[in-house]
């Protein structure tokens, strides 16, 4: 069968990411089948909206299938896996842009490449399931998928906690955000998606939509801002351990078990999104930080810690935010010439940032 489901029932067509067993993982042949089936129903007129769901009882998409990474990485030299980005990357932006409704239903795990597929849609849907997150640190890489973007527009400095810590959010942090649009309870989901058949998204919404329940970020949000306004990780990571709040505290302990280097390419893409404007323009320069973690150590050492080897306990390389130098990250935002993404016309990327 299939990894990715794909029928009409109505005025809808249905994408259903069908990897269940691997938490709807993408791996390259959804991305391009996908991209496909947008293609095909572009041109249908019967074709009024796009609903994204995932199989099984447990989320949406757990992100990218980083094993294969891995296995790439220590094989081929990533080559496959910037091949990968290059076309998912190039998907998120067509979410964004689609021109029909594109609903995504982000009930319960939604991280990464999830993340990437759902939340550029032009209609977001949470529930009281939702755990949504962008963990990439973790594994000694970078948010991507336009994540940055993302997180970048996201209110004072609750993007930067979240791409630096990989907090996950439920609905109402979510709404807050800007990750999603509106919450409906995961047991009216169904309800929902037929209606989709029958009428416009708007519509077929109301009667649906509920209030969210209560989030964590809001009254969190006099010591996130403060504290991750400063310039640098070191300096964010000091002021969370001398703000006194318990919350702020464990926020910093979090920190310091990611990749140091992880962490102050991230702060890095997340200011310069900031400052760079369309989407397109963020995903090329998320593109040419994805091709350089390829061939940085912390990336597939990540990855071994926690899904090869199933330690949970990296050896990052550079062990310590102190050793990772202005010149370490500035090598993960270098041209890439030829291999541009190129979404945003030539050589945008670099100049926009500065």
């Amino acid at each position: 069968m299939s990894d990715v489901l794909l029928h009409t029932a109505g005025r809808a067509a249905h994408l259903t990411l069908n990897r269940p067993k691997a938490l709807n993982a993408l791996s390259h042949a959804m991305v391009r089948s996908i991209a496909e089936a947008l293609t095909a129903w572009e041109h249908d007129p019967a074709v009024e909206t796009v609903v994204i769901t995932g199989a099984g009882e447990r989320g949406l998409c757990a992100g990218g299938d980083i094993r294969s990474i891995y296995e790439d990485v220590r094989a081929g030299g990533g080559t496959v896996s910037a091949e990968f980005w290059r076309d998912e990357y190039r998907l998120n932006a067509r979410i964004a842009r689609y021109p029909k409704p594109y609903v995504a239903i982000m009930d319960g795990i939604v991280m990464g490449g999830g993340v990437g597929v759902s939340a550029h849609g032009s209609v977001r849907i949470a529930t009281e399931r939702s755990r949504i997150a962008m963990p990439e640190t973790g594994i000694g890489f970078v948010p991507d998928v336009g994540g940055t973007y993302l997180l970048a527009l996201a209110p004072g400095e609750l993007g930067t906690h979240l791409a630096l810590t990989g907090a996950q959010i439920g609905a109402a942090d979510a709404l807050l955000c800007g990750l999603a649009d509106h919450c409906v309870p995961s047991d009216r989901i169904e309800r929902l998606i037929a209606d989709l058949a029958d009428r416009p998204v708007h519509d077929a919404l109301d009667g649906h939509v509920r209030p969210a329940p209560e989030g964590e970020l809001a009254r969190h949000r006099e010591w996130i801002d403060a504290c991750y306004a400063a310039d640098t990780v070191e300096e964010i990571v000091r002021r969370l351990l001398a703000h006194g709040d318990p919350a702020a505290k464990e926020a910093a302990e979090t920190l310091l078990t990611k990749s140091p280097t992880s962490l102050k390419v991230t702060l890095a893409a997340m200011r310069r999104a900031r400052r760079l404007g369309p989407l397109e323009r963020v995903l090329d320069q998320e593109y040419r930080v994805s091709c350089a973690a390829l061939a940085a150590p912390d990336l597939v050492e990540g990855i071994r810690a926690q899904v090869i080897d199933k330690d949970r306990d990296p050896r990052w390389s550079p062990a310590t935010l102190a050793e990772v130098t202005d010149a370490d990250v500035d090598r993960f935002f270098a041209p890439l010439g030829e291999r541009e993404l190129g979404l945003a016309g030539p050589d945008t990327t670099t100049e926009a940032a500065w």
